[in-house]
């Protein structure tokens, strides 16, 4: 079982303990996520794919946000942060602006990507430096821009 996993499962011993139910659902439905990964492709998830399935996690809260204020429900958009920020204690660091400026020009050099054909191995790259550490909708559009700009400058 992975660290991470494990962490979970004793903070859901730890929540039920304390009778803290609203964090004791979040942890619940994160390790059910996990569980329907394992028993549908028969394996056991690493700290890497457990990041991955944390940070999907995330990002649908993150949405269902966006979309309860767009719809003025605040009861709703209080829930899912109070949600969110449990699956995102989970999740390491946040990457600084600096780290990730730095992170994407060391992959376009990595790859020798100079215009927007490599930006998929440029990805592949950051997927694995970043997953769960920096929104990969935004790093995407920012490794768009840059590599967009390299092609334009030549």
């Amino acid at each position: 079982m992975s660290e991470l996993k494990q962490r979970i499962s004793d903070d859901v011993k730890t929540a039920m303990r304390n009778k803290e139910k609203d964090k004791l659902l979040v942890l619940r439905l994160i390790l059910a996520a996990v569980k329907q990964i394992e028993v549908d492709q028969r394996i056991e998830l690493d700290e890497q794919q457990m990041i991955a399935v944390l940070d999907k996690l995330a990002k649908q809260h993150r949405d269902s946000i966006e979309q309860y204020e767009k719809a003025g429900r605040n009861d709703l958009v209080d829930k899912e942060r109070f949600e969110l920020s449990i699956v995102q204690h989970y999740l390491p660091a946040a990457l600084s602006e600096d780290d990730i400026t730095s992170l994407i020009d060391e992959a376009i050099a990595e790859t020798g990507a100079c215009d927007i054909k490599g930006m998929g191995k440029v990805m592949g790259i950051l997927k694995s430096r970043a997953q769960g550490r920096a929104d990969m909708g935004k790093l995407s559009a920012r490794v768009k821009a840059k590599l967009g700009q390299e092609s334009g400058a030549r």
